[in-house]
């Protein structure tokens, strides 16, 4: 049950201070207006354009237009309103982007879940934010999420309807593909929702941090930082009118959403066409047959369709231009393949859903698009290389990078605790990352301080995993870190040292965190038994040693 009382959402986010929110206005950063506003002003330039495709589905820009107005009348009707949170988990379908252009429209505030959340991740995200609503498909790859959705519902006292998306609908559900359908009179939706409009200070959406805490932590993202960042992003990226972009991972992630993404793409004029999964196949088909001409991926995906272009060479890719990389380190020996094999210039990207975003150029030399993460879009965007000590590191040494500026907000949401760990008293965010500062001004991620597993891009609390390893009668010590892995950067090892003549098994892990309803990408997928686990001169457990354990071991097996 909720032990938060429900208030204003700004009542509970970090604010820029005064004078700096000031500067950002000054200087063309902020612009004062809706993410809605923005939206709607590129789509009446051309309302007869399709501006998002999803299987069959083929919608315009008035068609988009009309439906998100008519899903904010309808979600009004349902007592949902401006400051109502929205908790999203949805796969990419053309539902979500028309909800959210809604919730955008009405000032209602998305919770960005992932798919692959399950009970305890939903329930504290419901906790924390009062959330009058949960969205879901009915059914995802055999799993029930109306189901999960509707007792997460049940055990909380602000959650009033579960939305769902799908044709298998419970009596109790609403309807998503309804709520969806274009408003009965689309001049005076449009008049009535222009006239609530949230300005630009608003929080218009909450994107998730995997932090070192297991719960997501909730980052609040502005009108105003929002729109900048995914607009500069476009802008750099040389989108246009005629852009199409290929959406192939979650939408919930801020790097497919608005790094450019969906929104950089909506706000040109351009057109996104949204498929499932990074499957090769497929969207090799579907490049080819919507000509295609900008994508983003993780480097697992992108390895798959280098492989599976090595192997089938029929698809006619020539209209791809465009390549962003981005969720972990790109192989330097991967990255000089992307041209030669896939026939479009490589973008590297390093960013977070706390804000910072450093991209290559499309014009950069070669030699910084294979071999660095890029620089920061902003002029604004301040860095700060330090030492373990907190002190600025001699420039060309690699550091902890600490970030601020207009599109990194200075704390988490309803967390002080957190935010305390996480950002300084003047408002600079601890990246927790290891990255060294080229003269050219373009960054090398080296890898990172903080306690964290990165699996293709999904961040994973080593923390959260040990804790559950600790109730099981037979640990003694337990330390979970990351091994390397070809496919996805990273998987979860968790070393064990039992309790004397006992027995700990990985299934054993596994079954007590599936059990309590853990997502299933933070479940271990090694388990190394040892006798003690090796400590620092300080007494604690030297995670170092066993990184360097575990990858001589995946060498010598």
């Amino acid at each position: 049950m909720s032990t938060h009382p429900i208030r204003s959402t700004r009542a509970d986010v970090v604010p820029w201070p005064e004078d700096v929110a000031a500067r950002y206005v000054a200087d063309g950063f902020w612009s004062g207006r809706s993410l809605g506003a923005h939206l709607y002003a590129a789509a009446d330039v051309d309302p007869e354009a399709v501006c998002l495709v999803d299987g069959a589905t083929r919608l315009t820009f008035g068609d988009l237009t009309a439906r998100a107005d008519g899903a904010a009348t309808r979600l009004r009707a349902l007592g949902i309103g401006a400051d109502d949170r929205i908790i999203v988990q949805l796969p990419n379908c053309w539902e979500f982007v028309v909800l959210m252009v809604a919730c955008f429209r009405l000032g209602a505030l998305p919770v960005m879940a992932l798919p692959a959340h399950r009970r305890r991740e939903l329930t504290a995200m419901a906790e924390l934010t009062g959330a009058r609503a949960i969205v879901v498909a009915d059914e995802v790859k055999g799993f029930d999420h109306q189901e999960l959705a509707h007792e997460v519902a049940a055990g909380s006292d602000t959650l009033r309807h579960v939305l769902v998306s799908g044709s298998h609908q419970r009596p109790d559900s609403v309807d998503l593909a309804w709520l969806c359908r274009p408003a009965a009179d689309v001049a005076r939706a449009r008049r009535e929702l222009d006239g609530i409009a949230p300005d630009g200070t608003a929080v218009a959406l909450f994107l998730l941090s995997g932090g070192t805490t297991g719960i997501p932590k909730l980052i609040a993202r502005t009108h105003n930082d929002y729109a900048y960042m995914a607009g500069r992003a476009a802008e750099i990226c040389g989108l246009d009118r005629s852009t199409v972009c290929l959406a192939v991972l979650p939408l919930a992630h801020g790097y497919p959403m608005a790094g450019p993404g969906v929104l950089g793409t909506l706000l040109v004029g351009g057109r996104v066409v949204i498929l499932p999964s990074p499957a090769p196949k497929r969207a090799f088909e579907t490049i080819e047959q919507e000509r295609v001409t900008f994508t983003s991926l993780v480097p697992a995906a992108v390895q798959r369709w280098l492989e599976y272009r090595e192997e089938d060479v029929s698809h006619d890719l020539g209209s791809l231009r465009l390549l962003q990389a981005a969720g972990s380190r790109l192989a330097d020996s991967v990255a000089v393949r992307i041209t030669p094999t896939l026939g479009c210039r490589l973008q590297q990207v390093y960013g977070m859903a706390e804000g910072l975003l450093c991209m290559t150029r499309p014009d950069d030399p070669p030699e910084v698009i294979w071999h660095t993460q890029g620089r920061p879009i902003c002029p604004a965007d301040e860095l700060v290389l330090v030492d373990e000590d907190g002190a600025p590191v001699p420039p060309g040494e690699p550091g902890v990078l600490l970030t601020r500026g207009p599109y990194t907000p200075r704390g988490y949401y309803r967390t002080p605790e957190l935010t305390a760990l996480a950002y300084s008293p003047d408002g600079w965010y601890r990246t927790g990352d290891i990255v060294r500062l080229r003269p050219d001004g373009n960054l090398v991620v080296e890898g990172r301080d903080k306690d964290l597993i990165n699996r293709g891009g999904e961040k994973i609390s080593a923390e959260e995993v040990e804790n559950f390893a600790y109730q099981l009668d037979g640990v003694r010590l337990a330390a979970a870190v990351a091994m390397p892995d070809a496919d996805l950067g990273e998987r979860v090892c968790l070393y064990v040292a039992p309790q004397p003549g006992r027995q700990v098994s990985l299934g054993d892990v596994r079954a007590l965190m599936e059990r309590a309803g853990v997502a299933h990408f933070k479940l271990p997928e090694r388990l190394e038994v040892v006798d003690e686990l090796p400590v620092t001169p300080v007494g604690k457990v030297n995670k170092k040693a066993l990184r360097a354990d575990i990858a001589r071991r995946l060498v010598a097996s």
